[in-house]
């Protein structure tokens, strides 16, 4: 298991939970606190939208038509920033086919890489992982769901679940 100090962590929100789906929102927090988040103007053939998932993001698709970015604008920025990197994703299964589908949208490679949260986790922290989790996002009281936002819980609650483990190695509970 690789020792990460403090991941980049990156998060994407879709248009849909199944295949059909496509990326309309890319955020990532990097180890050093560097924020991204953009929203991504669908390609003419991206059409599939589930409103459960919608209900999720609260984001509309006209939100995405006004708002959103160029996929390849997307994609050239992303490798710019990134390039070299790993970043890592909590929920890769699905995450993982939205960025590829991303970049083959621009026709462009992705020029860092994208790997499992889990890699990354140990035992004691993924025990510890929802109660952190669930304690960040209360207190963070952050007003909207947005990928950056959902990008920075996650990289804060793996580094809390974290610093939690070596507080138990000085002060063991019995």
């Amino acid at each position: 298991m690789p020792v990460v100090q403090v991941p980049n962590i990156i998060d994407i929100e879709a248009s849909g939970f199944g295949p059909q789906g496509y990326p309309i929102e890319i955020g990532f927090v990097l180890s050093g606190g560097r924020r991204f988040c953009s929203l991504i103007k669908p390609l003419a053939d991206w059409t599939h939208w589930s409103e459960d998932a919608a209900q999720v993001h609260k984001i509309d698709r006209e939100t995405l038509y006004v708002h959103g970015r160029e996929v390849r604008d997307v994609c050239e920025e992303m490798n710019t920033l990134l390039k070299g990197s790993t970043l890592y994703s909590d929920g890769w299964v699905v995450d993982k086919p939205w960025i590829d589908k991303l970049f083959f949208g621009a026709r462009m490679p992705m020029r860092f890489f994208v790997s499992p949260l889990e890699l990354i986790l140990n035992e004691r922290q993924m025990e510890r992982w929802q109660l952190t989790r669930d304690r960040i996002v209360r207190e963070s009281n952050l007003a909207r769901h947005r990928a950056s936002n959902d990008a920075w819980i996650i990289q804060e609650t793996y580094i809390q679940s974290r610093d939690a483990q070596s507080v138990l190695k000085r002060y063991p509970h019995p």
